[in-house]
Parts: C-alpha cells; structure tokens; sequence
C-alpha cells in the first residue's frame, strides 16, 4: 500500500507541476509539427513523389534533415517526454472531473498515450545520433519473426485486431466530438471553438481511419503469412494509394492529418493540463 500512496504522490506532484505543463505545452507544439510533416509526407506518397516512410518515423527523419533540424528535434523530444510524465501521471491520479465508464476509457487513452509520447520522443533522439532506421522494415522483421514462432500468427493477428480496434476508437472520437471534454472550449470565442471542433473532428477521423487500415493489413499478413504487408501506417497509405481513386482519399486523409497537426498547436493552448 505504501508504494502505492508513494507512486501516487509523486504523479500528483508530477501533475501540478507548473514547470512540467509549460514543457507539455510547447510538446503539443512539436506533436503538432510532426503530424504537418507526416501529412505533406502522405500527400507526397498520394502522387507517387515520396521514398521515405508514410509515418511519423519519416516525419523526424524529414524534419531532421532541414537546417537546424536536429536542434528542433532535441526540443520535441524534451516535449515528447514531459507529455509522457504528464499522460501518466493522468493514468495514475487524473481524470477526477468523469466516472465509471469513462474514467475507465480515458485512464487506458492516457497509458496508449503514453507508449506513443515514448516512442516518438525515443524516435527523435535516434534521428539526432543518426541512428534512425527504417520503422517499417523492422515492424515486417519483427512480424516474420513472430510469424516462425508457434502461435505467433495468432498474436500478430491480435495486435492487428488492437491496432484497428484503437483506429475505429480513435475515428468514434474525433466524430462525436468527444476530445472537446479536454479542452478550455469557455476560453475560446465562437469562431475558435467552431475552428477547433473542425480541425479536430477531420484529425482525429483521418487519424484514426490510417491506424484501422493498418491494423487490418496486419491481420491480413497473420492469415496470409504474408509479412510485407505488416509495415504499420506506411504500408496503410500505400495500399490505399493503389485503390480506386485511392490517390485522391489518400490526400483527402493527409489534409486531415495536417488538420490533426494545426489542431495540436490549438491543444498548446487550450487544453486541460
């Protein structure tokens, strides 16, 4: 029990921190500039003009390649991090205001959220070291893998169930227009609130509609044995590209992504920390 009221208190001190929301904030920044990138990145992908991955993993890599780049991914993954601390001590002690069901949802939110601040701040510093690979061509090592292994397929399978299950979450959201619980909207005039709503309504369904795709090619490549297809959000943009007027949803997707992107630096501003 003492280890519990002591990593409990010290997710409270982590929550009120004023230091900790100043550094969230400006990591809403840069999250906000990474998803600017991996949508020009998916538009690039949408008429066949890009070689680097359709993914947040290229987006830093983009980035970092640009005058000052590295010293600007240094900042994001400082921010990358302070979001991390802050989603988890919201996981720990947070969400107070809801109840039930939805304290449930959003405590689970905060843990996902968590594994991806870490990841892309994580990304970010190996971007710096020049020690970035190529995130889908480990993802399909890793599947093939798994895939040698007994019971791996179903396990591949699973997290492809996961991952679409998360995407669908993500576009029921966005849609219903839930993350508005998490904003200051009484801060904001008529004409900023109407702008954010929108912005975050088309980022989170074009969000979430790229990590159902992907989770789903990944199932496919469970039942299939086919592990190329296990390439995450790259290979979703790309099969999509090659439907029927797939070129023209993937650039309706990437503008909802830099939607998503343009959302984010509102969330600096606006949103409950």
């Amino acid at each position: 029990m003492s280890v519990t009221r002591n990593a409990g208190a010290t997710a409270t001190r982590a929550k009120n921190s004023r230091w900790l929301e100043l550094l969230t904030r400006a990591g809403f920044i840069g999250y906000g500039i990474v998803h600017l990138l991996f949508g020009w990145l998916a538009l690039q992908i949408a008429f066949g003009n890009s070689g680097e991955e359709g993914n947040q993993n290229g987006a830093l890599r983009t980035l970092g390649e640009q005058p000052l780049g590295k010293f600007v991914l240094v900042v994001i993954a400082v921010g990358l991090f302070a979001m991390a601390i802050w989603q988890a001590s919201e996981a720990l002690v947070g969400h107070q205001s809801k109840t039930g069901k939805e304290r449930v949802f959003e405590r689970i939110a905060s843990v996902v959220r968590v594994i991806i601040f870490v990841w892309l701040g994580w990304t970010a510093i190996k971007v710096v070291q020049d020690a970035s690979s190529n995130s889908s061509d480990q993802q399909q090592q890793l599947t093939e893998k798994l895939m040698a292994s007994d019971g791996g397929r179903w396990l591949v399978a699973l997290a492809g169930l996961v991952l679409a299950a998360v995407g669908i979450g993500m576009v029921i959201y966005g849609l219903k227009k839930k993350f508005e619980r998490n904003l200051k909207t009484g801060e904001m005039n008529p004409k900023t609130h109407k702008l954010v709503r929108r912005l975050g309504m088309a980022g989170y369904a074009a969000r979430g509609a790229v990590f159902a795709i992907a989770g789903l090619l990944i199932v496919v490549a469970a039942v299939k044995y086919d592990p190329e297809k296990a390439r995450g959000l790259d290979a979703a943009l790309r099969t999509l590209r090659d439907q029927a007027y797939g070129p023209w949803l993937l650039a309706l997707m990437a503008l909802g992504i830099a939607a998503f992107g343009v959302y984010c630096f509102f969330q600096s501003r606006f949103r409950k920390v």
